[in-house]
């Protein structure tokens, strides 16, 4: 069995969609309590545990942590296929043995439960986690720091989701974006990058054989209030996960699988790479780009200079009764646009009514687009 087989029939299925939280993952560690070591690395602002899973017994540490910010649950839905590809006895025994043997692997599933209750990239006190690795005024980002010390880890996998805004130079959306923070505002190489970009490096080559030119490269400016520059201050490499979109998949099911294959080539499992490794083939990895848009309806017939207009679309994530709605909001309205829509429909010159009305409005609230000549031709919602 290949290892795309092996996910397509055993990923965990016990969680999915955008919508992650402290209770959708404590049962499932529950029932690893007999395969990993489980603790709490601490509380949230408002008391929640903060799970803390150890992995394997090697020598080299490796310290990651999913939803500092709190809905961005992409790289959590992967870290529980992991689990699960780790603690299974049939298949890649061999590789899994030789990696429990290799690394000590300590995460922390959901470093942010209360953002990721209320579906907020901040805290309960509304602040950002990621912005707070010197002031570490907040409960959780003292939780992380104290683990960091402790673990004195030798590589750190700081894991997010990126905005479906993102994408490449190639013309298709960043499904998956790494970054080997700076340790400083010259953005020098140094030593721990290397050794982060090395992994980037091997981590990319398996990917772009599975989604090739999806895969971008995360700005690096620095800002050491950023845990990532922080922790590359202390000469620990440390890796940014940016989990992105792919074709139709708002929930991010599909990208899940991805990063899981990113998982398994950073520590050597599947061992894809056969290429030799060079740092400086991160640099060839195209930087994101902010250039697309959820949805385009080009050519529409409202003249503006004598041209018809592009009307661009985004869709707002909503929490609803424990779901994840998607809104489409209108952002602008502009002839020919240099954005790319991950759905594009070619109005032809037709008029569009609006929520029935003729009114284009930035930050409209969007229920249905109809044609104006004809009002029973739907163009949103999309089929």
């Amino acid at each position: 069995m290949n290892i795309v087989s092996w996910y397509t029939t055993y990923f965990e299925a016990r969680i999915s969609g955008r919508y992650i939280t402290l209770n959708h993952i404590l049962p499932i560690l529950d029932s690893y309590k007999n395969s990993f070591e489980i603790s709490v690395a601490g509380t949230s602002e408002l008391g929640k545990n903060i799970p803390l899973i150890k992995i394997g017994n090697g020598k080299k540490r490796v310290l990651g942590w999913s939803q500092m910010h709190g809905n961005e649950s992409t790289t959590t839905k992967a870290i529980f296929d992991f689990l699960k590809f780790i603690d299974q006895k049939e298949f890649f025994q061999k590789e899994i043995q030789a990696f429990l043997n290799e690394y000590t692997f300590f995460i922390i599933p959901i470093l942010n439960p209360d953002g990721a209750k209320l579906y907020t990239r901040v805290n309960s006190n509304k602040i950002d986690l990621n912005r707070d690795a010197k002031d570490l005024s907040q409960k959780e980002s003292k939780v992380i720091r104290k683990v960091f010390e402790e673990i004195k880890p030798d590589i750190c996998l700081n894991l997010h989701d990126q905005r479906s805004i993102y994408g490449v130079d190639t013309g298709k959306s960043a499904t998956v974006s790494f970054l080997a923070p700076s340790a400083d505002a010259e953005r020098s190489v140094t030593a721990s990058r290397v050794t982060a970009m090395e992994h980037i490096v091997r981590m990319n080559q398996r990917l772009q054989r599975l989604i090739p030119k999806q895969i971008g490269r995360y700005d690096d400016g620095f800002n050491q209030n950023c845990i990532g520059d922080t922790f590359q201050m202390l000469n620990v490499p440390t890796i940014l996960f940016e989990a992105g979109h792919y074709e139709n998949d708002y929930n991010r099911e599909v990208t899940r699988e991805f990063i899981f294959y990113a998982y398994l080539e950073l520590f050597g499992i599947t061992n894809a790479s056969e290429d030799e490794i060079d740092y400086k083939d991160y640099f060839k990895i195209p930087q994101n780009e902010d250039n697309f848009r959820d949805l385009i309806l080009r050519n529409v017939g409202l003249v503006e200079n004598g041209k018809p207009v592009d009307i661009v679309i985004h869709f707002s994530e909503v929490l609803e009764k424990n779901k994840i709605k998607f809104h489409a909001v209108i952002e602008g309205k502009t002839v020919n646009t240099s954005l790319k829509g991950h759905k594009e429909i070619d109005l032809k010159g037709e008029r569009i009514l609006i929520n029935s009305h003729k009114n284009i409005d930035l930050g409209q609230n969007v229920t249905t687009i109809v044609k104006e000549s004809d009002t029973s031709f739907v163009i949103f919602p999309l089929k």
